[in-house]
């Protein structure tokens, strides 16, 4: 909370937004009732309290608006939404990482980086490099086309790469403007060198990725998750990649998160982990807190405001 809106870079928010350096909790507001029955706007990130509906209209009755400085709202959002209370999300300024670090590992797989880095045997790591194609001409997969998808799809502008996207929300004319061909989820596993999962998190797409779809991945192929882990069958990725050793996983999410201490994923060579670090870090904490001040601004001055997270939209969004 303190270094997305109380950091010293963002004097001029903290301004704003009338903040101080007390992080208040859903216990403060059980407490002391009295002293938060008047709040009309809270300011949040990561962490923050889940309240049922009753909860929301008996402790907050006069709320009119959440500004939460990260990405996913899915958890705690319904409650305050039936209740009337319009929430803003930084998904948008927390997907700008997301696809850079998606955008980087893309490219990366392309060239064997992930095979090929800790070579002992030069020889036989150019071997196994030039068993890759390289970013010329070839095809890459993405999964989802929220915002994060989408935005990794104009970031690939810049190279020469057919995009495929499986995404049944996507609308034809969309996946025109964008430049993508729309394909099912077999096409592309199939057909892709790496496939990038950017599925909305939500009952229907746990366990959507499994072991029929990962089995037909291309020769030396990448799988990218950055979405979330409970999309992927583990036991069918930790079997394929056993079976598959050509294959790659770049996992920055896992279900659980971390991982069991007795995963395989920990051991696997062809499978590499990291802790959830494709969202926003350091200075890029820094533009969530800008694009809520913005969201607030226009909302008390009665302007459009371009993230509110409506009730219809967390049915597809990540």
């Amino acid at each position: 909370m303190k270094k997305i809106y109380m950091s010293e870079n963002e004097q001029k928010v903290r301004e704003v937004f009338g903040t101080s350096e007390r992080v208040y909790t859903k216990n403060d507001i059980i407490n002391n009732p009295e002293e938060f029955k008047n709040t009309e706007f809270i300011f949040s990130t990561w962490g923050m309290s889940v309240f049922k509906q009753e909860e929301v209209k008996s402790l907050l009755p006069n709320l009119k608006a959440i500004f939460y400085g990260a990405g996913s709202v899915q958890y705690f959002a319904e409650p305050f939404i039936k209740s009337g209370v319009k929430v803003f999300s930084a998904w948008a300024a927390n997907a700008v990482p997301v696809a850079e670090y998606t955008v980087a590992q893309i490219i990366l797989s392309n060239k064997g980086f992930f095979k090929t880095m800790r070579y002992k045997d030069r020889a036989e790591a150019l071997a196994t490099a030039h068993k890759f194609k390289g970013n010329y001409n070839l095809k890459i997969g993405i999964i989802g086309a929220g915002m994060i998808g989408k935005l990794v799809i104009k970031m690939l502008k810049g190279y020469n790469l057919e995009v495929l996207v499986f995404d049944p929300f996507l609308p034809d004319d969309t996946a025109l403007e964008l430049g993508v061909e729309k394909a099912s989820l077999e096409t592309v596993f199939k057909e892709c060198q790496v496939v990038s999962n950017h599925l909305a998190n939500n009952a229907e797409t746990k366990g959507m990725l499994n072991g029929a779809l990962f089995e037909k991945m291309l020769p030396y192929a990448t799988f990218i998750n950055t979405g979330r882990g409970a999309q992927v069958v583990e036991k069918d990725l930790i079997s394929t990649l056993k079976a598959r050793p050509d294959l790659t996983a770049l996992l920055d999410v896992t279900f659980p998160e971390p991982p069991e201490k007795d995963s395989e994923l920990y051991t696997l060579e062809n499978c590499i982990l990291t802790p959830h670090i494709a969202g926003s870090f350091g200075n890029e904490l820094q533009r969530m807190a800008s694009y809520m001040e913005t969201e607030y601004k226009n909302f008390l001055e009665n302007k459009p405001c371009k993230y509110e997270v409506t009730e219809e939209m967390l049915k597809t969004m990540a």
